[in-house]
């Protein structure tokens, strides 16, 4: 288990450093005055990428309360033989989600859905470790 809450871990950290672009680019946007007080009078349109890198960020906050729900599920309730089968598809659905990550900054098209589908399979295949 403790590959899984190393992965968990991951995710957090990848959690918060999705935002990161997204920021930078409002700071760049609305200026360092706008940015610091908040909003400024007109708020300019945020270049394409930085709407993507947001739907990025906000994509990944609605789908890390499942992966931990199941990642610590787990391991409170399987035994220690399912541990490393869980903390490979943690590994799976962390490395899903930098691909996600990239695919989708980048607009780079038929591999948004299936990059996602990985991560979701992940959290599947951790549960069903849980309910079997």
């Amino acid at each position: 288990m403790q590959t899984a809450y190393y992965y968990l871990a991951l995710s957090g950290m990848l959690t918060v450093l999705l935002w990161t672009p997204y920021i930078l680019s409002r700071m760049v946007t609305w200026g360092l005055p706008g940015f610091l007080n908040s909003y400024p009078k007109e708020i300019p349109e945020p270049p394409a990428w930085a709407k993507r890198a947001q739907r990025v960020h906000l994509n990944m906050v609605e789908t890390m309360p499942a992966f931990i729900a199941v990642v610590l599920g787990a391991g409170y309730l399987v035994a220690d033989t399912a541990g490393d089968t869980i903390g490979q598809w943690a590994a799976i659905f962390f490395f899903a989600r930098v691909i996600h990550a990239v695919v989708f900054s980048l607009a780079i098209p038929y591999l948004r859905t299936p990059t996602y589908l990985v991560s979701w399979a992940a959290i599947l295949v951790i549960g069903a470790q849980v309910v079997m």
